[in-house]
């Protein structure tokens, strides 16, 4: 007997406890588990794009690369190497050696975004070693013999700095990069830091150096509007202020920072911000060298334990 003609010859009663009989039999015999398996399967490929091997191909790959309480970023794609700053001074020789394994042997740009040792110190390594192109810094000088040393290796490898203006970008490929500051500040270097917001189709990336809260201010209604964040001064209580998070709006961040330092960065109410904005923060000291890959659409992220931390 065909279901519809059984119904029409039930009363109403029956009807419902058939019913209720048939849901009964449906969801006991597995299909909540398979929902729930289904369902688990899904969160776990999410998990594994975290964490696993990502195709790079045609991609835009972003390295936060771990050298303690210093700065050092990485930017390669089928175009090209771009790398900014570079680390303490006992960090050069193992970057070196990283950027040897990861078959690099020119960069294209290297920007050094201001003249402090967690930033130069493994520069003039870098020139020592590698072909580059075009070498950018700020025009503000120091004494320090960390300065005096990149300019050095500039020296004998007959390169010549140049400071960019705001606004002015520079290509690789697709991804296109924009100088959204550069100060002059001789009485505090941290504000002289080169600012750069890095875009690859509909991804971005800005680049902070180690700008106060009083740069963030003066840069507010710029271009600055990014998905991922490197947050300035090492997460330090001068800078990324809720006016300025809001602005960039980002769903990562990254700070870059040593473990146990003397400073304690981050600092408490930079991380209490982050938090409350649901911003998917890393640290190099608690996630190593941190990279996000970028297809022009989406951003999936990896961390791994490289030795560059000198």
């Amino acid at each position: 007997m065909k279901l519809k003609s059984f119904i029409k010859k039930q009363n109403p009663i029956k009807v419902i406890v058939f019913v209720a009989v048939v849901l009964y039999v449906i969801f006991s015999s597995g299909f909540i588990d398979d929902a729930k398996k289904s369902a688990s399967m899904m969160s776990s490929s999410i998990d594994e794009i975290e964490k696993g091997d990502v195709n790079t191909e045609g991609n835009l790959e972003v390295y936060f690369i771990d050298v303690g309480q210093a700065d050092c970023i990485l930017l390669k794609n089928d175009n090209g190497n771009v790398l900014i700053d570079a680390g303490n001074n006992e960090d050069g020789a193992k970057l070196v050696n990283y950027f040897n394994d990861l078959n690099i042997d020119t960069f294209d740009y290297v920007f050094a975004t201001h003249a402090h040792e967690d930033h130069i110190g493994g520069m003039d390594d870098i020139i020592n070693n590698f072909t580059i192109k075009n070498f950018m810094m700020p025009s503000v000088v120091t004494t320090t013999k960390t300065f005096e040393d990149l300019l050095d290796a500039l020296e004998e490898n007959n390169l010549k700095y140049y400071t960019p203006y705001e606004d002015e970008t520079f290509d690789l490929g697709d991804c296109k990069i924009r100088v959204i500051y550069v100060g002059n500040e001789e009485n505090d270097l941290n504000d002289t830091s080169i600012v750069l917001k890095v875009t690859f189709g509909d991804t971005s990336f800005l680049f902070t150096g180690d700008i106060s809260s009083s740069i963030e201010d003066e840069i507010l209604f710029r271009d600055i509007k990014s998905d991922v964040l490197k947050v300035s001064h090492h997460g330090s209580s001068y800078g990324t202020s809720d006016e300025f998070l809001d602005a960039v709006n980002p769903s990562y961040a990254v700070i870059s920072v040593g473990e146990n330092n003397v400073y304690n960065h981050p600092d408490d109410n930079t991380i209490k911000r982050l938090n409350q904005r649901d911003i998917k923060t890393y640290r190099t000291d608690n996630d190593g060298t941190i990279i996000f890959y970028s297809d022009g659409i989406s951003i999936n992220v990896k961390t791994i334990q490289t030795d560059t931390n000198g």
